[in-house]
């Protein structure tokens, strides 16, 4: 596959110098940084340890030795070979022995071979401003500029002593204005001069023979005609030494030249060798700087291209150097680690850590210590989460129950009738009343811990898990183990890996079952369990419904997290364990809370009566029932009934859990009658709600305060018995059914069996309030009659003729009367059902006193038949078998009355009818679906 983004170079600033001149190189993905860069020529010269990476599109270095315009290649990891679209130009200058050069230079072409110390001259040199051709110019034409002169010939040079050298350039820069013929003779010229060089000193011996010999005999006349003058005959040797004291005087002035030379050489090598190794000497300066800014990736590289260079070099200071590096790179590792064994880091960061670790060759395995020190710090995290929250927990019961003894004390000062100034008692009443139960309006404690514990867990083990999947899927190369087939993963520490995995998830779900399901480590040995943390005693009923759900839905969206990261099945089972058996739990807390709090009703009633056409009259405990049993199928059907991907079912699949459910979803069924009951015979005063009733709000202690001072607030008995009789029947008929329908809705099973059972229950509970209610209030108006039929010695064989209905008849019916207006007031449903039963008591109460006459008169008959007619007429429409039966046994028990008799008992009926038809309304047959107004009803 052909590499992407190949470098490309558009710009360089110089764009000619000599070898060693400075440029910058600028271009497109000159690579992605210093590591990435592996290839940088220059005219043809490879550059790449004089080159310094600045940026994907600068690249600063030096040029090398090379001649001639050539591209700049560019090489990278990423991109491959380059291209450019510019080039340099690299030329030589002649340097002389005291110019200081960037790199080396040869100078057997420039400097005379003579100079070299200790050696002769062989042939006479030629002068460096000789002309080689032996002609001059002397025309008036301008000469061309060297600029002119390098567009012409753009890689050649006019000085003969370099290897550029172009003889055209040499014809227009000094011979411009030369004719043909000139160059023609010049050019024999330099032919002959060529020749005479080419001869050597043989030749030129051979061809001078006759004058070398005259020299010699020259000499030797002078060397005779010396000794001749030679008076005091050592005059010789002192002409060798004066000439020998000359050469050495000669050869001292000019061994300064040749120390400066030889110096130079020196200093120029030295150079040399700094130019073309500065990156070693440069190393050590270069690490630091580049560890202090934090690239890491540029130390790393550096580092590896002096091992590569330097590792088993001999020369002294480069080892001096490399150990130096050797030793900041151990420095370098060392830091390394210790930042690597830091938890406050990202997984990129211990990635990328690991990866400079593993390049560095660190000893042992860093990715291993860097996943065993991540689970150690999850482990400390979670146990110090454990540790705080039960300190907290155990401080806050023990201020708790501080303040509530403080609290107890100061309403018993504040209760004692200590004075009855009315300004004592208002102050004393005005101050406020600590409540020893405001800690449960905070958050509690457990759910505080379940939040912290759980996001320690999302925020520590993913990372823990994914850096465990990295050491075994290769991706750290000290991980892989090199073979003929590639790499191959190290898998003998994975077993290790799903222990740890296990033993942190284990931790985690210990620990919220210490908290919320104390009892399902009842097995594990006592150390065991320390070892979970145990929560106060007294906090086992802090979590109440409210918070369970919020708990719960912590724990399964923790557990959904976790388990999206493909987890073993043996950490895969502890997750879902704890999060089913949590969702137990809540459901069977929440079913239970409900039922408590169904049966704590009781504390909340007002015995405020609502009426309308459909329910009648019902207060608003139906209502509150229905919302909480409501409100808990909805928090049951989000934390229990609904299943998250790969989760168990909580309810339908579990048979023991179903039986459960079922019997406690009966018992919240059933849990409002107790609550009726409770209230009908035997509610609670003020004082008793306000010591039970925790969560009062500040409006129902007010209430409360305001029932102490005025007891008349509680209904009687018998509106009691009728006011949770209707609430009974409004249970029965409406709201049982749609909690049914509900129930049935969200899927619960055998609800059948629940309401036939919760029917029953209210069946049971509506018959005893019945028959309550129409003992209290027939008894009353049954006790009542037999005084009142004999008031003033009434005696049914003297009396006088009847002038109309008795009065003890009309204060029957009066009361009869008022039994209907309360039961029709509260519920007009149940008129007719209470008003037969107190019919039949009152007939059959009147039959019996009708038995209980010995004999009646002809007057006491006509009295007694008026009586039982006015009596029948008027209950006729509540009357029953049993009632009809009664007035037979009472009618026939009576003589039989005469013409004028039967006359009298039509007329003092008709009046009767007359004369009560205002209070004989209540008696029509409106029956249950009645819509006569209570106003008429109350006014009867």
């Amino acid at each position: 596959m052909a590499p992407k983004n190949p470098p490309l170079v558009t710009g360089v600033s110089p764009k000619e110098g000599p070898p060693g001149t400075r440029i910058t190189i600028r271009g497109e993905n000159l690579g992605l940084d210093a590591r990435d860069l592996v290839g940088l020529k220059i005219c043809g010269i490879d550059c790449t340890l004089l080159a310094e990476w600045k940026s994907p599109s600068k690249i600063v270095a030096r040029t090398g030795a090379g001649k001639g315009k050539g591209d700049i290649i560019v090489v990278t990891k990423s991109g491959g070979k380059g291209s450019c679209t510019v080039g340099f130009r690299g030329y030589f200058l002649q340097i002389g022995p005291l110019q200081e050069s960037a790199v080396w230079i040869d100078e057997s072409q420039t400097v005379r071979a003579n100079l070299d110390h200790g050696r002769t001259a062989t042939a006479a040199p030629l002068k460096e401003e000789e002309d080689p051709l032996g002609i001059s110019d002397e025309g008036d034409k301008v000469k061309m500029t060297e600029e002119e002169l390098l567009e012409l010939f753009p890689e050649a040079s006019g000085n003969m002593s370099l290897e550029n050298f172009s003889p055209g350039w040499y014809l227009l820069e000094n011979h411009q204005n030369a004719s043909f013929e000139d160059l023609k003779a010049g050019l024999t010229y330099m032919k002959r001069k060529a020749a005479q060089r080419s001869e050597g000193p043989i030749t030129v011996v051979r061809s001078n023979l006759t004058a070398i010999l005259d020299c010699l005999d020259s000499l030797t006349e002078t060397y005779k005609k010396f000794g001749a003058d030679d008076i005091r005959v050592n005059s010789m040797d002192s002409y060798a030494v004066l000439l020998m004291q000359a050469k050495s005087c000669a050869d001292g002035l000019f061994q300064e030249v040749l120390g400066r030379k030889d110096k130079a050489d020196s200093t120029r090598n030295a150079l040399n060798v700094l130019t073309k190794f500065r990156f070693l000497f440069h190393l050590p300066l270069n690490m630091e700087r580049n560890i202090q800014k934090g690239d890491y990736n540029m130390v790393i590289n550096d580092f590896e291209k002096a091992k590569s260079l330097f590792v088993e070099t001999d020369v002294k200071v480069f080892k001096k150097v490399y150990k130096e590096v050797e030793r900041r790179i151990n420095n370098f590792r060392d830091m390394l680690h210790k930042r690597l064994l830091d938890t406050n880091n990202t997984l990129d960061e211990q990635k990328k850590l690991i990866g400079y670790l593993t390049s560095l060759e660190c000893q042992g395995d860093p990715a291993w210590e860097c996943l065993e020190s991540q689970q150690n710090h999850i482990i400390e995290l979670l146990e110090d989460c454990r540790d705080d929250h039960v300190e907290a927990e155990k401080s806050a019961i023990q201020t708790d129950a501080i303040s509530a003894k403080n609290s107890s004390q100061s309403n018993t000062l504040r209760r004692k009738p200590v004075s009855t100034s009315p300004g004592l008692i208002f102050l004393s009443s005005a101050r406020p009343e600590f409540n020893a139960s405001n800690w449960r309006d905070r958050t509690p404690q457990k759910v505080m811990f379940v939040e912290d514990l759980t996001d320690i867990m999302l925020e520590n083990f993913p990372d823990f898990w994914k850096l465990g999947q990295a050491y075994f899927s290769g991706e750290f190369n000290r991980t892989r183990e090199v073979s003929e087939k590639g790499f191959k993963s190290d898998t003998s520490k994975h077993g290790k890996l799903k222990q740890m995995i296990a033993e942190l998830v284990g931790l985690f779900a210990n620990f919220v079952r210490a908290a919320f399901l104390p009892e399902s480590l009842e097995n594990l040995p006592d150390s065991e369990r320390l070892k979970f943390g145990v929560w106060p005693a007294a906090s086992k009923s802090v979590v109440q419904g409210t918070w369970l759900p919020h708990c719960v839905r912590t724990i399964r969206s923790c557990v959904s997290t976790l388990a999206s990261l493909d987890l073993t099945a043996e950490s895969l089972n502890i997750l879902q364990d704890l999060a089913f058996d949590l969702r137990t739990n809540c459901m069977f807390t929440l079913l239970k809370q409900a039922i408590a709090d169904v049966k704590g009703l009781y504390n909340k009633q007002t015995w405020s009566v609502e009426t309308d056409d459909e329910c009648g009259g019902t207060t608003q405990l139906p209502a509150l029932f229905e919302n909480i049993v409501s409100e808990t199928v909805q928090h049951l059907h989000e934390v229990v009934v609904l299943n998250k991907p790969g989760e168990p079912e909580v309810y339908f699949s579990q048979r023991p859990i179903q039986k459960e459910a079922t019997l406690l979803c009966t018992s919240l069924l059933q849990a409002f009658s107790s609550c009726l009951e409770q209230l009908a015979f035997s509610p609670p005063s003020s004082k008793h709600a306000e010591s039970n009733n925790g969560h009062a709000s500040k409006q129902i202690a007010e209430r409360q305060m305001e029932m102490e001072d005025d007891e008349d607030n509680l209904p009687s008995l018998d509106k009691r018995l009728i006011i949770m009789l209707s609430d009974c029947n409004h249970a029965q008929e409406v709201v049982i059914p749609r909690i049914i329908d509900n129930l049935n809705r969200h899927g619960y099973v055998e609800m059948n069996k629940a309401a036939k059972a919760a029917q029953n229950t209210y069946a049971e509970l509506d018959k005893k309030l019945f028959e309550s209610y129409v003992e209290q209030k027939s008894d009353p108006i049954i006790g009542a009659m037999e005084p009142s039929m004999y008031r003033g010695r009434f005696s049914w064989k003297t009396c006088p003729p009847p002038t109309g209905v008795r009065n003890y008849l009309k204060e029957n019916l009066m009361s009869m009367i008022e039994v209907h207006a309360e039961v029709f007031s509260i519920s007009p449903m149940f008129v007719s059902r209470v008003m037969s039963k107190v019919t039949e008591a009152v007939v059959e109460e009147v039959t019996r006193l009708i038995h209980c006459v010995d004999s009646f008169g002809a007057h006491g008959a006509v009295q007694a038949c008026l009586d039982l007619r006015a009596l029948q007429e008027t209950v006729a429409v509540y009357a029953s078998a049993r009632t009809d039966s009664s007035f037979k046994e009472a009618f026939q028990r009576i003589p039989s009355l005469s013409n004028e008799g039967n006359q009298l008992l039509e007329n003092l009926l008709t009046e009767f009818k007359s004369g009560m038809k205002f209070q004989l309304m209540c008696f029509r047959n409106i029956g249950v679906d009645n819509r006569t107004s209570k106003r008429d009803h109350s006014s009867c």
